[in-house]
């Protein structure tokens, strides 16, 4: 009887020891994280024609300015886009076309503080030079 709960006994400091070595390392992973979340954020938006309808089937592209990687969004029936997951720290470009149409190019800046700001791309005729 005694040495069962000996053993019991052990159990549950085993136990208790193991907890305690794991909390540190979870509570490392969440620090890691809120830090990686803290350093992004996301960009959303309208695509709109001169009439201001929005344009379904747009496509806009977002070009990483630091990398050059370039993301593609293409617009649902309420013409809007979304990318998430950008980095604070570098410039992104975006831009959208649909049928012959190209919107001004619009700069997402390292300056712009917000987390999720908001740029409207408007799709227009452009002039050939």
């Amino acid at each position: 009887m005694r040495i069962r709960m000996i053993r019991n006994l052990a159990a549950v400091a085993l136990l208790g020891a193991s907890l305690l070595a794991v909390s540190p390392v979870a509570s490392a992973q969440s620090r890691k994280e809120k830090r990686e979340e803290a350093s992004k954020r996301s960009l959303e938006g309208l695509v709109t024609d001169a009439s201001e309808n929005a344009v379904v089937g747009a496509v806009v592209k977002l070009k990483d300015l630091k990398t050059l990687q370039v993301r593609s969004f293409i617009t649902k029936e309420d013409g809007k886009y979304h990318f998430y997951g950008l980095s604070i720290n570098n410039d992104y470009e975006v831009v959208a076309d649909s049928n012959g149409l190209t919107s001004k190019s619009r700069t997402l800046s390292v300056y712009d503080s917000r987390k999720k700001p908001n740029l409207d791309l408007k799709v227009e005729k452009v002039e050939k030079k």
